[in-house]
């Protein structure tokens, strides 16, 4: 199992910028690739969890974006680190919520299908969040 911690959640006001970040650790001890998908997940009171953006760390090329953030966040990883973050700008109240990050080898799962299972993946390790909340 990987271990995966988040930083950077807060307070900002609409349209303002937030960076969030994911650190991991460890491995699937089934699988021989260090290779994984890391996503970032959202919750917002009352509604179901989101797939917000994915990455596969094999190339870092490979991104999924919901519909909802496209061209307003990004996602990268810092691999001598193992950091993935999460980069948010223009963000609108719509963006809060607790913001959780996990991760499946990718040898199991795509960046583009992790993310639109919102997460639902039994081999998937998870962070444990940060709170983010957008208001003026």
């Amino acid at each position: 199992q990987l271990q995966l911690v988040e930083s950077g959640g807060g307070l900002v006001q609409p349209g303002g910028s937030l960076t969030l970040s994911c650190t991991f650790s460890g491995s699937f001890s089934r699988f021989t690739s260090n290779y994984y998908v890391i996503g970032w997940f959202r919750q917002a009171p009352g509604k179901d969890r989101e797939g917000v953006s994915c990455i596969n760390t094999a190339d870092d090329e490979s991104k999924y974006y919901s519909r909802s953030v496209k061209g307003r966040f990004d996602i990268s990883r810092d691999g001598t680190k193992n950091t993935v973050f999460l980069r948010m700008t223009s963000v609108e109240p719509e963006d809060t919520g607790n913001y959780t990050c996990a991760g499946v080898p990718a040898e199991l799962y795509g960046s583009w299908s992790f993310c639109l299972s919102a997460g639902a993946a039994d081999s998937a390790s998870w962070g444990q969040g940060t709170q983010v909340t957008v208001s003026s």
